[in-house]
């Protein structure tokens, strides 16, 4: 493969997704080793980096884009992984049971919906974010959930803590999506994409994030209060004052001056956001009740 295809991939940018997969193993109905391990590769070795290529592909920035910040031209090879990738995680998926592989599949249709110039879900602001929020929010969530337990039925993804957590994990993308793409606005407005943070404008997408993080932070304390107990819900909140440290240090700074919202102090925000998330989950999947 050229190495312009290697880094569209992003398969680094996968460590950002990784949250949502520790949540979902966390709540899961007794978690099975080979299963677990299974689907966390299909989704960060192979469908998110699918999806990546796929979009980069359509999209050809020449300016930075999450997890690259000059991304080389891309070309055909690029479009042709994307879809062998996507192939490959659908019949390993047939590994858990058709269902899981059914799902997997619609993921990959939906993302590729999202930038697919025919249809092109990004050039729609309110779409685009539900569709991100959904998919790779509560969707990916009950995905998970299903791949990994040991014997997952219908009903178990609409009982109250799993449907309380997926719900959640929606969100909480809905929040921060807006934030991916609030260092993107010439390069959206030159191919005619509205995305979200485009019509909020920079102060406003910083204050929308805020208002949802702020409501969804809250919601998280009492959904594991409720189920985990005061002290995860506590922790909880510690984990996330790195997070809210840097933003509203940031947030303050792109007051000042709006050009303060780039490239760098997104990806800062995302790896910080990230790691902190991740360590949580990762505690509460080992050690919670």
């Amino acid at each position: 493969m050229k190495k312009s295809t290697w880094i569209h991939l992003r398969i680094p940018f996968s460590f950002f997704l990784m949250p949502v997969f520790l949540f979902a193993l966390s709540v899961a109905s007794q978690p099975v080793l080979w299963k677990s391990l299974l689907v966390f590769v299909l989704l960060h070795l192979l469908v998110y980096p699918a999806s990546n290529a796929y979009n980069s592909y359509y999209d050809k920035d020449e300016e930075s884009i999450g997890g690259i910040e000059n991304p080389p031209p891309v070309s055909a090879e690029l479009w042709w992984v994307s879809i062998l990738l996507d192939g490959a995680a659908v019949l390993l998926a047939l590994l858990i049971d058709v269902y899981f592989a059914g799902a997997i599949l619609l993921y990959g249709l939906v993302s590729k919906a999202y930038s697919y110039d025919k249809i092109r879900l990004k050039k729609y602001p309110l779409t685009s974010w539900l569709t991100i929020g959904v998919f790779q929010g509560a969707f990916t969530f009950w995905m998970v959930y299903w791949g990994v337990s040991a014997s997952a039925v219908w009903g178990d993804l609409w009982s109250g803590e799993v449907l309380y957590a997926a719900l959640l994990t929606t969100v909480m993308l809905l929040g921060s999506y807006p934030m991916t793409q609030v260092y993107q606005h010439r390069e959206d407005s030159k191919r005619g994409d509205r995305t979200l943070s485009l019509l909020l404008g920079v102060k406003g997408t910083f204050w929308f994030t805020n208002i949802v993080f702020g409501a969804v932070s809250v919601a998280y304390f009492f959904y594991f209060w409720h189920y985990q107990g005061f002290l995860w819900a506590v922790c909880f909140e510690l984990a996330l004052l790195p997070v809210l440290l840097y933003f509203f240090v940031w947030f303050y700074r792109v007051l000042l001056d709006e050009q303060a919202a780039d490239y760098k102090s997104t990806m800062r925000l995302n790896l910080i956001s990230a790691i902190c998330l991740n360590v949580y989950f990762m505690s509460y999947a080992s050690f919670g009740v």
